[in-house]
């Protein structure tokens, strides 16, 4: 077969398959042996099987983004109970097509939110484990977001576990105007509790992690962790440099320039990530 005939067929062959789970289906029944996913920074092209196996980080060194469930298979020991969702979807603005970016957001991304939370062991330590996802509405937090963090967090309380986030977001959903940005005052009140309780709190910052989420909850962490060359934030920095006429230094908002800047307290590699979490959730459990 000429190789454009292949490509063509490959082509026809992979348009079948539109939800995620299906792309997931078509992938092992190809073996992976046609898929490629390119690198935004070195623009090499890798099989999507090698970057799964090199916790999606490219040969170069650069991060891809994660899906939820492939964060939680990266660090847990085995089980993840979920907690069940008790919100319902909600459009208080009455937004224009916002029903719709729902539906194909919840599709493309196989989540019910931008947001998973459950129980997991991490390191032999019973935890409650926040997950973001980027690729549901770019892990933007609107008000169901922000209920099940909330409520996730208060289960933490009761039962006096450690909270262990992911935090992937560009910030609160302009859809839903003022309830969006209620969650952060929600879920940081949510997390005081938690503290006064003498538990123990841990975000991973993530690329991009930004707006009413940095806002919030994700510095309000006893010990905060980043990713390599994550770009975390309030607002982007073209909108910081077109507000103050000046112009930001190299790196500004990466991982690198917050943690020099004493805003992190760490950066760890996903390889490292397990280890050290089961590290300090076990000095953190000794010491209670």
């Amino acid at each position: 077969m000429a190789i454009k005939d292949y490509l063509t067929k490959t082509k026809a062959d992979f348009k079948k398959y539109q939800s995620r789970n299906q792309v997931r289906e078509y992938r092992k029944s190809m073996g992976n042996k046609n898929l490629y996913v390119k690198c935004r920074k070195c623009n090499n092209s890798m099989y999507y099987k090698d970057i799964e196996q090199n916790n999606f980080v490219c040969t170069c060194g650069e991060y891809f983004r994660m899906h939820a469930k492939d964060r939680l298979n990266m660090i847990i020991d085995s089980t993840f109970i979920e907690f069940g969702s008790y919100e319902e979807f909600v459009n208080p603005l009455d937004f224009k097509d916002y029903n719709k970016k729902i539906t194909g957001a919840r599709t493309t991304s196989e989540l019910d939110e931008a947001v998973i939370t459950g129980y997991a062991s991490i390191g032999g330590v019973r935890t409650v484990v926040i997950v973001m996802d980027s690729h549901f509405m770019m892990g933007s937090m609107g008000s169901v977001v922000g209920q099940k963090i909330t409520r996730a967090v208060e289960r933490a309380t009761r039962h006096n576990y450690p909270v262990v986030a992911f935090i992937a977001s560009g910030g609160a959903r302009m859809q839903e105007g003022i309830m969006s940005l209620m969650q952060m005052a929600k879920t940081s009140a949510a997390f005081q509790r938690h503290h006064a309780a003498g538990n123990l709190y841990i975000p991973i910052l993530t690329n991009p992690t930004y707006g009413g989420v940095t806002a919030s909850f994700a510095m309000l962490g006893d010990i905060i962790i980043a990713e390599p060359n994550a770009m975390i934030g309030f607002a982007g920095k073209l909108v910081i440099e077109q507000t103050i006429k000046q112009e930001l230094p190299e790196g500004f908002q990466t991982s690198e320039f917050l943690l020099e800047k004493g805003f992190i307290d760490l950066i760890v590699k996903r390889e490292d990530l397990r280890d050290r979490l089961a590290k300090l959730l076990q000095l953190h459990k000794e010491a209670k």
